[in-house]
């Protein structure tokens, strides 16, 4: 590939708080029992992190029930719905619970508005991991972020209660709020997307006025890589989510262009590194935003 006029460098970008401390409590958890640690569900999304947790003898299930008896499990970043953890205690497994402590705040929040009466609406994505550990914490309705959502037809005096993913679009989710809240008037509303998905999505609308296309680094199953790359598109400007520097197509680039980058929470910025290098680009812009310094506390039997 020829060289590219530039690289514009999106910030913040990467790993956000919640995602470091699921990889430090896997890590931990290897050095302090010993492999192999057995993790529930990816702990991040994204594929170069999980194989090099695996590399050390992490070991990533999807049920708890392959989980050898007496083992050491650790439940990933998204959360778990609390059947996962009754199934852990009946096998005698040593429970370690590295959920982001944001998705932990969006648990606690549905079992207060259900124990206070309220109908539980989650704005959020059928069939992602932290929309199924959600939705296990009380009796709740989903209702999808994108244009075809459908909102319950309920008296409209239903006391209802509002909450949502935290990894999800800014604009949509606003949208469905606004919806419902046609819908219910009186209802209680708690957007909970995290400061992380939300500083990243206002870096991708600084940087799109400013580039020809974007590239966001992360992984396909990513939510809050996903939402980085619809944001650019709903400018106007090409956006393509890729793993990697091996699946950029040249196809895509002009050699004229300047190219904005950024990557999703759960990103190692080692990736990001590969792509820039790969691409070569005569110069390379860093465009300013928000520090983030935000850090949370290890669980109690790894501090």
């Amino acid at each position: 590939m020829d060289r590219i006029a530039e690289v514009v460098l999106g910030s913040p970008r990467g790993f956000c708080a919640g995602v470091v401390r699921a990889i430090d409590i896997v890590n931990l958890c290897l050095d302090k029992f010993g492999p192999p640690v057995y993790v529930k569900h990816q702990i991040v999304h994204n594929p170069y992190v999980v194989e090099e947790l695996e590399k050390k003898g992490a070991i990533t299930v999807e049920s708890v029930n392959d989980i050898p008896a007496g083992s050491v499990v650790v439940f990933s970043a998204h959360g778990s719905p609390p059947e996962d953890f009754e199934s852990a205690k009946e096998r005698g497994l040593k429970i370690i619970d590295a959920v982001c402590p944001l998705v932990t705040r969006v648990h606690n929040e549905a079992k207060k508005y259900h124990n206070e009466g309220k109908r539980v609406l989650l704005v959020g994505h059928e069939g992602h991991q932290e929309v199924k550990g959600t939705m296990g914490q009380a009796p709740m309705t989903l209702i999808s972020d994108s244009k075809d959502r459908l909102i319950p037809q309920w008296d409209s005096s239903t006391d209802v209660a509002i909450i949502t993913q935290t990894t999800l679009s800014v604009q949509d989710t606003s949208e469905a709020i606004a919806e419902i809240q046609n819908t219910f008037s009186n209802a209680t509303v708690r957007n909970d997307i995290c400061y992380a998905t939300t500083n990243r999505q206002d870096a991708v609308l600084t940087m799109s006025g400013k580039v020809d296309m974007v590239l966001v680094i992360g992984a396909e199953n990513s939510s809050n890589c996903n939402r980085l790359r619809e944001v650019a598109e709903s400018l106007g400007v090409p956006a393509y989510l890729i793993n990697d520097p091996l699946e950029i197509d040249a196809k895509w680039i002009k050699t004229s262009y300047r190219i904005g980058i950024t990557s999703g929470a759960s990103t190692p910025e080692i990736l990001v590194d590969e792509v820039i290098k790969s691409l070569d680009p005569l110069k390379i812009t860093v465009i300013p935003g928000i520090e983030e310094n935000i850090s949370f506390r290890l669980p109690e039997e790894l501090r």
